[in-house]
């Protein structure tokens, strides 16, 4: 190695690992998606190889740059022990970044994680709502919660709770469009989902729930929009049991004959199960689950 990678080069690639994107990490970094281009280029250079690959979600780290990878985070340790020497609240301190589903991180990530950061005034929290298989290179996340059980590399997967994905519709909508008899009378009505071309976990859309062809379609990539269209009566929406409150105005349609059920996890990296602020926040998220357990069953 004629000439040794740049500290700061390192810590760019530290932001585009957590991240997955160039014009993330400027964001965050201050700079422009020219620099952090250019940063990790000439961190190849000195390496000798390439730090990332393009994947189907973003940027993702090669074996040379999980290497990489894990000096920056040393790097980032120390800094942080250093600025935790000046500060005399106690606790926990450091970093937590979590990796969520929206509904999950919006009902339980973000209470849980909230409630440890109360009791530790020094730790930092970062929570990405992503609902996305886990990613065998990425490593920038300390927990990431996840649809399945994933077979990962180097990772502890600690199984969370199970739920049900069933159909939801608003009465108005059913006195104006006919209840449905059975699975094959969806195809007489608009159905609320996913967009499946942009759905990173088949399982949660129509397709992977073995459902038929609707009339039409109302789709979007986040699960509180099909909530809200569901609500304003524009069709019969596929649903997590548990972002669906028992006195709404949504009432199960088909209970009996579709409730396809799905098991909920996280997923730590080895060096994250040995941290005691990721294992403070994934109890938190444990104890929050079980404390409403009755809410993935219903």
């Amino acid at each position: 190695m004629a000439n040794p990678p740049h500290a700061d080069d390192l810590l760019v690639l530290l932001a585009v690992a957590r991240l997955g994107k160039f014009k993330a990490a400027a964001s965050v970094l201050g700079t422009t998606h020219t620099t952090v281009s250019r940063r990790i280029a000439e961190l190849d250079r000195a390496l000798g190889g390439r730090t990332f690959v393009r994947g189907s979600d973003g940027w993702e780290l090669t074996a040379l740059g999980s290497e990489a990878l894990l000096i920056a985070e040393q790097m980032e340790a120390g800094l942080t022990k250093l600025s935790n020497y000046a500060s005399d609240a106690p606790g926990l301190a450091g970093i937590v970044r979590l990796s969520s589903p929206d509904a999950f991180s919006v009902l339980y990530t973000t209470r849980a994680a909230v409630s440890v950061q109360r009791e530790n005034p020094s730790l930092s929290i970062e929570v990405v709502s992503s609902t996305r298989r886990v990613s065998q290179h990425r490593s920038g996340v300390d927990i990431e919660i996840v649809i399945g059980q994933p077979s990962v590399r180097n990772t502890l997967y600690v199984p969370l709770t199970e739920y049900y994905l069933r159909l939801y519709a608003t009465e108005q909508y059913l006195r104006r469009n006919g209840v449905p008899q059975s699975v094959d009378d969806l195809r007489k009505h608009t159905l609320i989902s996913y967009i499946e071309t942009e759905l990173q976990v088949p399982e949660l859309g129509r397709v992977g729930s073995a459902l038929p062809a609707p009339h039409a379609f109302f789709q979007s990539t986040g699960i509180f929009s099909q909530r809200e269209a569901a609500l304003n009566h524009a069709g019969i929406a596929l649903l997590p049991s548990f972002t669906v409150e028992p006195h709404s105005d949504l009432v199960p349609v088909l209970r009996s004959q579709v409730a396809k059920s799905r098991q909920i996890g996280a997923v730590l990296r080895i060096e994250s199960a040995n941290s005691p602020s990721a294992q403070a926040v994934l109890t938190a998220i444990q104890r929050e689950v079980q404390e409403r357990r009755d809410e993935f069953i219903r």
